[in-house]
């Protein structure tokens, strides 16, 4: 029971987060008129908000080293749930660049640090079940943009739509905290004490690489799937959006069912499956030929995404329990930064080559990441 009930409240910190992201998110337009920010303006902070982001995860897997992935969840989210109503309170750029770079440094803490109990509890579990926390994730990114598209629409004022998903996070987490598991003997670092040796192996790197080349076709999804289909089929910008409503939603559902497919065949095999499907799917919407065509390929390609990345950080939060919260920030960190990087990539290519070739760079990278899956991910170094 007690084990259960920690699998629930770590379902609820993920959720959480993605809710109070998600409701970040929808609210950017109307924050950016209240300050504001050009279009390049925002593009910058929004460009602090992910600097700073990884600049808390490296900072978070230290915290968590030293006292355990439970303090450091609490006490993230608490931060991230007060942080939320500072975007809503900027009226000007400078204000709210301030509040994005505590929203992002608090996000990079709680997503290393959720991760990092989400193993652990996998690991008492003794089988697979990372997938389904990073569902969670996105149920609770879905549920924002339901409830906060809803209240745009009734016109609540920013500032009170945030400040109540804010103190939603603090009665979330303060009725999570009491199932999150405690650290493990051995696992955490006492005062005064050296940190936990944490080289660069080899296997780290290769993690670091898969989690970049994935989130990085992830992050072309977010950034470029409407625009695919609006510039290069000609959709209308209500058509486009389903795009990535398809590959969010195929995301999602395949989240919740990954971690039994991963129990049956392993984690390299299914990453080197999943990946090639990942790039069949992104191979079908460069070449598709109308707009139905292409949103069944975005959604073919989120069924490849999805389960993959967790996988990569379930192994490295399993290298050496002592010092998982550094291992994770690494991998988290490298994959956060193709996230980042993958429209950016994408745009730049577009002034020498079109939308679909340039697609060329995430097809290779899914293919890339399949071939070296088994390095990583060899049951036998689980």
């Amino acid at each position: 029971m007690p084990l259960s009930r920690a699998r629930r409240s770590t379902f609820a910190i993920f959720a959480l987060n993605g809710f109070l992201l998600g409701m970040w998110v929808v609210n950017i337009p109307e924050i950016r008129d209240r300050t504001g920010a050009s279009t390049a303006v925002l593009g910058y902070l929004l460009l602090l908000l992910g600097g700073a982001a990884l600049i808390g995860m490296q900072a978070g897997g230290r915290f968590i080293d030293r006292f355990g992935s439970r303090v450091v969840v609490v006490t993230a989210s608490l931060a991230l749930s007060v942080c939320l109503i500072g975007p809503g309170l900027a009226t000007n750029t400078a204000g709210l660049a301030v509040a994005l770079g505590l929203l992002g440094a608090f996000n990079g803490v709680i997503d290393v640090a959720q991760n990092a109990q989400a193993v652990e509890v996998e690991r008492e579990y003794g089988r697979t079940i990372i997938s389904g926390f990073h569902a969670f994730f996105s149920l609770g990114g879905l549920l924002a943009s339901l409830i906060g598209g809803g209240l745009i629409a009734l016109g609540v004022d920013v500032r009170v739509m945030l400040a109540g998903a804010g103190v939603l996070g603090i009665l979330v987490t303060f009725a999570a905290r009491p199932a999150l598991l405690r650290p493990s003997p051995g696992t955490t670092r006492e005062s005064g004490t050296p940190r936990a040796h944490a080289p660069w192996t080899l296997r780290v790197v290769i993690l670091s690489l898969l989690a970049f080349m994935l989130l990085l076709s992830e992050g072309v999804a977010y950034d470029w799937s409407t625009v695919h289909l609006h510039d290069s089929l000609g959709a209308s910008k209500t058509v486009a959006a389903w795009a990535f409503g398809a590959f969010s939603v195929t995301m999602t559902l395949v989240r919740l069912v990954a971690d039994r497919v991963v129990a049956r065949i392993g984690a390299a095999a299914y990453v080197q499956r999943a990946a090639l499907v990942g790039a069949v799917g992104l191979l079908g919407a460069a070449l598709a030929p109308n707009a139905a065509v292409a949103i069944a390929a975005w959604a073919v390609f989120g069924v490849g995404l999805a389960g993959c990345v967790p996988q990569f950080f379930s192994a490295a939060g399993n290298i050496d329990p002592s010092a998982a919260g550094t291992y994770l920030a690494r991998v988290t960190g490298t994959g956060y930064l193709g996230l980042l990087a993958g429209p950016a990539v994408i745009g730049i290519l577009t002034n020498w080559v079109s939308l679909t070739t340039a697609f060329a760079v995430p097809i290779v990278g899914c293919l890339v990441a399949g071939l070296l899956a088994p390095s990583a991910l060899r049951k036998e170094q689980a």
